[in-house]
């Protein structure tokens, strides 16, 4: 049977989704949440230590994990309140910080060759899996698509005529139109056409990406294949900011994109709201955070401090 605390996160999650809000992660949370409270056979508004109580009842050894808890309960509790005016709202910063972003490895074009080279050798030589994840992993390092992204794309979603991608799965559901440069269709039209020869027309809503057994690559797999592409390159944290992760192929794409705009005196502030609608970013300060946490940025950082400020760097002549 529901209790008293599920079913009011229940309702709420009901009311996020007619907003158009979806965040697998925070449901997980909140009925977690909502567990632990019936577990207690709690009833009426919710007082701030069983909050407290259970944000920090984390196994994880990660010491920003019970503040990351607890703010993504806040919401739910917040909209409690406003119900019955007693629920206590814990506020912002109650446990510290949620956490610190460690700025991404951001791929040299060598090693992306490098990483698609490997792929195109993976098992069983001649089949289509090593097309598929060289195809994958390519699209991900040219467009910056979440691999989340890339792994819902049907094969209606690619428009290779149009040039255009549909992506549908972006992050808390949104949907938007991703445009592709001429020099990344080749690729995919070479695998789309090897793809179609061994398994003839894909059905409705078939997915773009396939192996030799499977019809729909799961993030788990390609992780792994990721990882395992990592070992054979002997890729490790020696030298980098942080061990390479499938997703630091979305970061370089992006920091590329703004090292090359400011190579050829484009204005970079006019062009970064198009650069966040094209990654999916619903705040421009996403990609501003870029400028504050990637080393290859700073210098541009330092530029343009100097220019505003009309003041060369401490030691200049």
């Amino acid at each position: 049977m529901t209790g008293h605390v599920s079913a009011l996160v229940e309702d709420d999650l009901t009311l996020r989704r007619g907003l158009g809000y979806r965040s697998p992660s925070q449901e997980r949370s909140l009925r977690a949440y909502a567990r632990y409270l019936d577990g207690q056979a709690h009833q009426g508004p919710i007082p701030l230590e069983l909050s407290l109580d259970w944000a920090t009842s984390t196994s994880s050894a990660d010491p920003c994990n019970p503040s990351r808890r607890l703010t993504t309960v806040r919401g739910f509790l917040r909209h409690l309140a406003a119900l019955d005016g007693a629920t206590e709202v814990p506020a912002p910063g109650l446990l510290g910080p949620t956490g610190h972003r460690t700025p991404p490895h951001v791929y040299s074009d060598r090693e992306i060759a490098d990483l698609l080279h490997a792929a195109s050798g993976l098992a069983p030589a001649g089949g289509l899996r090593p097309r598929c994840y060289a195809t994958l992993f390519g699209l991900i390092a040219c467009t910056g698509l979440r691999i989340s992204e890339a792994l819902a794309l049907t094969c209606d979603d690619v428009d290779l005529t149009g040039g255009v991608l549909t992506v549908r799965a972006g992050k808390r559901g949104r949907t938007r139109l991703v445009p592709l440069h001429p020099s990344a269709l080749t690729p995919l039209r070479d695998y789309a056409t090897e793809r179609a020869r061994r398994y003839d027309q894909p059905g409705e809503g078939a997915a773009f990406f396939r192996t030799d057994c499977s019809g729909r690559i799961s993030y788990r797999a390609a992780n792994h294949t990721f990882i395992v592409l990592r070992r054979q390159l002997g890729w490790t944290a020696d030298g980098r900011t942080r061990t390479p992760r499938v997703h630091d192929l979305r970061h370089a794409m992006v920091v590329r994109r703004i090292q090359g705009w400011h190579a050829h005196d484009v204005d970079v502030d006019a062009k970064i709201a198009a650069l966040a609608t094209y990654l999916g970013h619903v705040e421009v300060r996403e990609v501003y955070w870029y400028l504050s946490a990637v080393p290859e940025l700073m210098s541009i950082v330092a530029a343009r401090f100097e220019a505003f400020t009309g003041c060369p760097p401490a030691g200049a002549s």
